[in-house]
């Protein structure tokens, strides 16, 4: 038997009032609650490491929640050390937004150094012109406060560390993999070299999906000292965004995956959804469109001439939400009762916490120029006052001017990296929505036998794009879509790399 201990925990956060919903550019309210969004905490140690995996159904977990939750822990529970936390989010956009920081906000207090459309482009409009808000989440008494929020998630969160270390007892683990139909690239590719996220494929100019997808999925099975599964982690390179647009509070597929498997393995098992790295990927298949049931309320989602398609149901809609979930837990299932292998004995277990500094995507003045003249070009072609819509059209021009003036002040971005070895396991964190190219890199050079790879942990630091996605354009790749650019991408993988190569000596 092994030494290890594990401990699990899981809080509601779903707020007892109605939210704004996190995700869009259009602001939204929800209307009920499809399912309750939680918290799931699994605490790992072995008398001498530990760590503390947290998965959170929220659209990201931002660097100031994390220093909260970790200040509101500390000296709560003994041994302990906040340090070895990693609070991860599964994407979905069906959650309630909160007061977030990113490096880029750290290193200002002016609202130029904004990420946010709508903070930027208030900032530039001119005297007598206002925003206005598509759905009253300011100020609204129906609605629960981003303030109010924040403290019950730092209280949930911090709640569910605690109950997970405290309850840590004898057991074991399993690693096991399987494979399900989940995510596809979401980029579409133009004969003009272009690109646009959920781009429209049906025409003659269309060229190619930009990127592969990956169906794998990278699993735990957790058993107790009765060698019953207390819990399974789940790794895929897949955001939760099947109901993106709806007007409800849901763990998106995660909680129809959950549904099924409590209901094979008992309603006690424990769930931890860990995204990999994604950025480039949806549930969406931009081949087989199928046009959603909902109004999906984008500008960015315009399909001229649709087609109807023999197909999966539209990934926007619960019909998709609940396909997705069945193939993911159908599949888990299955790889259980196909036969696990033995438990690992005595492993090796390490955590490295590293603090990577990487360039700071830059804007030239060039780009700076034309974006000051698109902005005002397009306020004095749509005079009066602006929306959701607004921000969307010029999204790229406000993300150059925000990010010209952030670089005057900031080169790096400093990010907090997880490196870990669990047996002939490796994890890997990063806080970004990084592109498929950069998780497959690291996955095929690790010398471990199986790598976890969990995106949008301990940080929010927006796409992390592919020097071809750049290229190309559009949402996910403008300078205002993420911190990063290729570069350091690159600069990433070639440092996780080295630190997980580390941590397996013996493997040549």
């Amino acid at each position: 038997m092994s030494t290890l201990k594990f401990g699990w925990a899981e809080k509601s956060i779903t707020p007892d009032k109605k939210v704004s919903l996190a995700g869009q550019f259009a602001e939204r309210i929800s209307e009920y609650v499809e399912k309750p969004i939680t918290v799931t905490a699994l605490a790992i140690d072995d008398g001498t490491e530990q760590a503390v995996f947290v998965s959170c159904d929220l659209v990201a977990v931002s660097i100031n929640l994390v220093d909260s939750v970790r200040e509101a822990i500390a000296g709560k529970a003994e041994g302990l050390d906040p340090m070895k936390v990693m609070i991860s989010a599964i994407h979905t956009h069906t959650a309630p937004v909160y007061p977030r920081e990113n490096q880029a906000k750290r290193a200002g207090s002016n609202a130029a150094f904004s990420t946010s459309s709508r903070v930027i482009l208030e900032s530039l409009l001119p005297p007598g012109r206002k925003y206005i808000e598509s759905a009253p989440v300011t100020n609204n008494p129906d609605v629960i406060t981003p303030a109010e929020t924040y403290t019950l998630l730092v209280e949930r969160i911090s709640a569910a560390i605690i109950e997970a270390w405290e309850g840590r007892k004898e057991g074991s683990f399993t690693n096991a993999f399987g494979r399900a139909s989940v995510g596809h690239c979401r980029r579409a590719v133009y004969s003009d070299g272009s690109a646009q996220m959920w781009g429209d494929t049906n025409t003659a100019v269309f060229e190619e999906i930009e990127c592969d997808s990956d169906d794998g999925i990278e699993l735990l099975f957790i058993k107790d000292a009765e060698g019953k599964i207390s819990g399974i982690v789940a790794n895929i390179a897949c955001p939760a965004q099947c109901v993106q647009h709806r007007l409800f509070v849901s763990p998106d597929y995660w909680g129809e995956v959950k549904v099924r498997l409590r209901k094979y393995f008992g309603e006690e098992l424990y769930l931890l959804a860990l995204c990999a790295p994604a950025g480039c990927q949806c549930p969406v298949d931009l081949v087989r469109w199928v046009v959603p049931e909902s109004d999906v309320n984008d500008p960015n989602i315009e399909h001229a001439h649709p087609l109807k398609r023999k197909a999966d149901p539209s990934m926007f809609d619960i019909s998709g939400m609940k396909v997705t979930g069945r193939r993911i837990a159908t599949e888990i299932i299955a790889v259980y009762e196909e036969g696990l292998d033995d438990p690992q004995k005595d492993p090796v277990f390490e955590h490295k916490v590293e603090t990577m500094q990487l360039p700071l995507r830059r804007a030239t003045m060039a780009e700076y120029n034309k974006a000051c003249r698109g902005v005002k070009e397009y306020l004095a072609e749509h005079p009066g006052d602006v929306n959701f819509y607004d921000a969307a059209k010029m999204q790229v021009d406000l993300g150059v001017i925000s990010r010209y003036k952030l670089q005057e002040v900031m080169n790096v971005v400093p990010i907090e990296s997880h490196i870990l070895r669990l047996g002939t396991v490796a994890f890997a964190t990063n806080p970004f929505e990084l592109f498929l190219k950069y998780g497959n890199q690291i996955r095929v050079r690790s010398k471990a036998e199986q790598t976890f790879l969990i995106q949008l942990c301990n940080g929010a630091e927006g796409y992390l794009p592919t020097v071809k996605a750049e290229k190309g354009g559009h949402y996910s790749a403008f300078i205002s879509s993420g911190e990063c650019g290729h570069e350091g991408g690159e600069l990433y993988v070639r440092e996780t790399l080295q630190e997980i190569q580390e941590l397996f000596p013996e493997v040549e």
